[in-house]
């Protein structure tokens, strides 16, 4: 093997919709969840760092149902030898892609000489890459390692600089790049801050599917609506949610059924058809709270929205909690959007449609 053979593709149409890796938030019932929203979404974990997964507990971190593929791995770090053997791992544990964080701007990010600062080591990236790529081609594994990064760190915004550091990771056998389109301010702002303070430049990934039309180019970062979604789709190879994707899970079907058909499901009808997952859970001693922490954003700006996430959150924590309690949560709601005679009820519903 040389340092130019190449990851493998991911087929365009896996590629068009995604959802992005959520520290605390996308862990394997959250991707559950997604997958029975979005049949034909691309799925990521959250942040792993590559020595837990080496010395870690993998049955929790690397928790995967069947039901999720594909999904990805995403993992942390900045050893080579020890990224590679990640991988394998991550791939042996039946994950369908490897990504290389190299956005993340928090603090013990930093410490550790991974995520966003990364961007500042465009080798040590492209060595890493090129270490898993030939671990997993070894193994005859034929799983695509990616990259999510930012459009550079702190005050630098030159495009030349960008460009170069996709060249020379991509150099190393990365065809796969999910492009967070603002920088990561390292000093003086929260991973929060990071996500709203930096502005955004689409124009930048537009500019690179433009220029590396060969690369595979996901637009992430402040996509909120089904119509910004859509217009990415126009420059570049697929849109990748994150906070929208949690808070407002809905979205995501309407997507899924825009982009590749199918028949629109209720809220209702779609989470009674996750009831034999979260019973199996249950039934395995998983604790119902562990699950409906996802759920509560189903119905955001719905008419009886609150009264759904009200029930969930004061309920599932409690001794023997089970499946009747989101029936009762789903019951409520139901019921309060066929009161039609209260007032203020176009005001909630034209809401609801906006925050789609």
């Amino acid at each position: 093997m040389t340092a130019m053979t190449v990851s493998p593709a991911i087929p365009p149409s896996q590629l068009r919709l995604s959802v992005a890796p959520m520290m605390d938030w996308t862990d394997t019932h959250c991707r559950v969840f997604h997958r029975h929203l979005a049949p034909h979404a691309r799925l990521y974990t959250e942040m792993v760092h590559a020595n837990a997964v080496i010395h870690g507990d993998r049955s929790r971190l690397l928790a995967l149902d069947p039901v999720e593929h594909p999904v990805a791995l995403q993992l942390g770090g900045s050893e080579p030898g020890l990224l590679a053997q990640a991988a394998q791992i991550g791939t042996a544990h039946g994950f369908d892609e490897i990504n290389l964080n190299c956005g993340c701007p928090s603090d013990r990010v930093q410490a550790g000489r991974f995520g966003a600062c990364l961007m500042r080591e465009p080798q040590l990236v492209a060595d890493s890459v090129a270490a898993m790529v030939a671990a997993l081609e070894d193994r005859g594994v034929d799983v695509p390692v990616t990259i999510k990064c930012r459009l550079g760190v702190d005050d630098d915004h030159d495009w030349g600089h960008f460009l170069a550091f996709i060249d020379t990771v991509a150099a190393a056998g990365c065809r796969m790049f999910v492009i967070h389109a603002r920088n990561a301010w390292l000093q003086g702002l929260s991973p929060k801050e990071n996500r709203e303070v930096p502005p955004l430049r689409y124009d930048w990934a537009y500019q690179l599917k433009r220029e590396r039309p060969q690369l595979q180019i996901i637009v992430n970062g402040g996509i909120a609506t089904h119509e910004e979604a859509t217009q990415h789709l126009e420059h570049a190879d697929g849109a990748m949610l994150g906070r929208a994707a949690y808070h407002d899970p809905y979205l995501l079907h309407r997507l899924d059924v825009a982009w590749f058909g199918g028949a629109l499901k209720t809220r209702g009808e779609l989470l009674r058809g996750l009831r034999p997952y979260i019973e199996s859970q249950l039934a395995r001693g998983v604790h119902l709270k562990h699950i409906t922490r996802h759920l509560l954003g189903l119905f955001a700006g719905e008419r009886g929205g609150r009264a759904f996430r009200q029930v969930l959150s004061e309920g599932a924590h409690k001794s023997g909690a089970d499946w009747s309690l989101i029936e009762q949560a789903l019951s409520l709601t139901e019921s309060s959007q066929d009161m039609r005679d209260e007032p203020a009820l176009g005001q909630t519903l034209g809401s609801g449609q906006a925050r789609a």
